[in-house]
């Protein structure tokens, strides 16, 4: 199901019915000229073709007035809040008593209201955001000083953006800013198990598409008994104020918002969506919806005891007890572990889930501050391999602990994540500082390849999860997508004729499409009518799996990892052996547990146990079956980005034009 929400606007004065969009903090932070706003606000997705002169002109002069304002109060970051609730006030009055603005929910009284001694974040924000406001407000009308009922206009207009606005993106996936939507999107509720997602749409549709498209087939369950609404063949119609302001909204100029369903939904079942990162565990997931919208999820994946397997594994980690007399013990600790024992197991699972976090934070916001990707690398991967040692200084006798990541722990995730970016960015650096001397060609090959086989085991570890939760669709597009990418960027790589004196010819690989498995047959039906069936989507990805796994990894995969020790411990990624499940753990007695001896921690002892480089052929079938992986990824990446955000969506268009280029069977 596909449904095609109005356009955000920035209206005139004059007008009750529209909302706004305004562009990030990075777009419009300092005072511009009035001609560099438009060429910016354009670039966040406005139609200059819709816009009449006069809401132009309107729009930049409150923007004008605002950017100056926000420049007095020393205000940089978070500005584009501030705009947004500015055009929202221009066009609403919100309404005080019902604390909604066009209908939107503001959350105002439990955003402003302070749990802890300390304010946070989102209060800080509000408190100096609010007299900014208030004085820009003022001053457009003309006013001298801003009265409490003009802060209280602010403050309610800035918490209805806090708790509706939505990030806008581009093609490829860069913030442009943030918008406002009507009740038809912004009524919809999270959950971390949702059944919908949705993309942008920022230039104008075709003529033709823009009917069908523009059909509303949410109903907000307020209206669920009107007499004036039914339901019919799945799409929702109603006669109603609700529906009569979304028509309105349709002539707007800002971007487009498509919401797609990712799951079978019922006929009246409510549509959700994902507020957070569905990538982390539960107390991250549930911290970060407190944080931003003061509301505990309590959503069937949240509720559930036990945990699911997939919040298990997220939050899993392993400690392993130092100083026993001739042998270390190892235990599994996770949100749902040692229900029965004594209270020392759960301050070593807040322990080291704090302390890891906070590591890992650390190490990752350094190289995104400071862009050193070499000390990132090497800080992550010893976390990875040898854990984090430490001791509990308040327990009387306490034994020495090693805390251990498991393998999908989202920490681990976010490491792999990172160190695919970084170790890509140290062959850029290598390549682009350095001579041709072939001992640095050779450094930056490979971390080319180390970076694709990061990628690749960010893939495979988030597709196990995803056999769990199939609403990780989204994420696992973009996964396989990225591998699929890394793997054909390093086989198209020059590099390889000047390390390995090895050439590849266009008939090695005259044929993109695989003849054991149906893979790129389905991935383009789907692109040419949009419409797979459940049997046929199963098929292909049961079909890609096993074609990968028993061909195309096994013989990549120990070419990739050579000169990287905590991937070298990795003999297959595919197989799911290596991800050590403590899945049944929670049953399991602690000192029990400790009997059974991690795989993890034993393979990050044995470096030599995967042959290096020196001792392989690398020659040209290396390319080959690396191009061969990289193609069925991107094509399965390509598939799930169809089904998720439409065969008419950037990533999944994206994907094809890719396997339709000549250019990649030509190495």
């Amino acid at each position: 199901m596909e449904v095609s929400t109005p356009r955000s606007m920035a209206t005139p004065a004059s007008s009750t019915k529209h909302l706004s969009i305004m562009s990030g903090s990075k777009i419009l932070r300092n005072p511009l000229g009035d001609e560099e706003i438009w060429k910016r606000l354009k670039k966040s997705g406005f139609n200059e073709e819709s816009i009449k002169q006069k809401d132009k002109t309107a729009l930049i002069a409150s923007i004008t007035k605002l950017e100056a304002i926000l420049k007095v109060f020393a205000i940089v970051s978070h500005s584009s809040d501030l705009r947004a609730a500015l055009l929202l006030l221009s066009h609403h009055c919100p309404s005080v008593t019902s604390s909604r603005v066009a209908g939107l929910l503001s959350n105002r009284h439990k955003l402003t209201c302070h749990h802890s001694s300390d304010e946070d974040e989102v209060s800080e924000r509000i408190s100096s955001g609010v007299r900014a406001l208030a004085t820009a407000i003022t001053e457009l009308r003309g006013e001298l000083e801003p009265d409490d009922a003009v802060l209280e206009e602010a403050e309610c207009a800035l918490c209805a953006v806090l708790t509706n606005a939505v990030e806008v993106q581009d093609k490829e996936g860069r913030a442009l800013g943030i918008a406002v939507y009507g009740p038809a999107f912004s009524w919809i509720n999270h959950s971390c198990s949702p059944n919908a997602c949705y993309r942008f749409i920022l230039s104008p549709p075709p003529p033709s598409s823009s009917s069908q498209e523009s059909k509303l087939r949410i109903a907000p369950s307020s209206f669920r008994g009107s007499p004036d609404s039914q339901i019919d063949s799945g799409l929702c119609t109603f006669t109603n104020h609700f529906q009569k302001e979304e028509e309105e909204q349709n002539q707007g100029y800002g971007p487009r918002l498509i919401v797609r369903s990712i799951k079978r939904i019922k006929k009246r079942q409510e549509i959700t969506i994902a507020y957070t990162d569905l990538l982390q565990s539960k107390a991250m997931r549930q911290l970060d919806l407190w944080s931003k919208y003061r509301f505990i999820c309590c959503c069937m994946r949240c509720s559930v005891v036990p945990f699911t397997y997939v919040d298990h594994a997220l939050q899993d980690v392993v400690i392993t007890i130092c100083n026993f007399p001739k042998t270390s013990q190892e235990i599994s600790v996770s949100g749902c572990d040692f229900t029965s024992s004594s209270s020392n197991y759960n301050l070593l699972r807040d322990t080291a889930e704090r302390r890891l976090n906070d590591l890992v934070d650390d190490i990752i916001s350094e190289y995104l501050m400071v862009g050193d990707p070499e000390p990132c690398c090497e800080k992550l991967e010893k976390i990875l391999m040898q854990g984090l040692c430490d001791e509990l200084d308040n327990v009387e006798e306490t034994p020495h602990y090693k805390f251990m990541l498991h393998p999908l722990h989202y920490l681990s995730l976010n490491a792999y994540t990172t160190l695919a970016s970084a170790y890509k960015v140290r062959a850029s650096d290598i390549l682009s500082t350095t001579s041709t001397i072939d001992q640095n060609q050779l450094e930056a090959f490979n971390m080319s390849r180390t970076s694709a086989a990061y990628s690749l085991l960010l893939a495979t570890t988030a597709h196990h999860l995803f056999n769990s939760e199939s609403s990780l669709i989204a994420s696992l597009a973009n996964f396989w997508t990225g591998a699929g990418e890394s793997l054909l960027y390093l086989a198209r790589s020059s590099e390889w004729s000047k390390v390995f004196k090895s050439s590849l010819v266009a008939s090695s690989v005259s044929k993109v499409k695989c003849s054991k498995c149906s893979l790129m047959d389905t991935f383009r039906a789907y692109m040419c009518n949009g419409r797979i069936r459940n049997d046929d989507f199963e098929n292909a990805s049961n079909e890609f799996l096993d074609c990968i796994s028993h061909d195309s990894t096994q013989k990549v995969w120990s070419f990739l990892v050579n000169g990287c020790r905590f991937l070298r411990s990795i003999k297959d990624p595919m197989d799911s052996g290596w991800l050590v499940s403590t899945s049944d753990s929670r049953a399991t007695d602690p000192r029990a547990l400790a009997k059974k001896k991690s795989e993890i921690c034993d393979s990050h002892e044995s470096g030599n146990s995967i042959q290096t480089c020196e001792e392989q052929t690398c020659n040209e079938n290396a390319r080959v079956h690396i191009f061969e992986l990289g193609v069925h990824c991107l094509a399965y990446g390509g598939l799930l980005a169809a089904i998720c955000y439409g065969h008419h969506s950037h990533l999944a268009s994206y994907v094809e034009e890719i396997l339709d280029d000549e250019n990649n069977l030509i190495l």
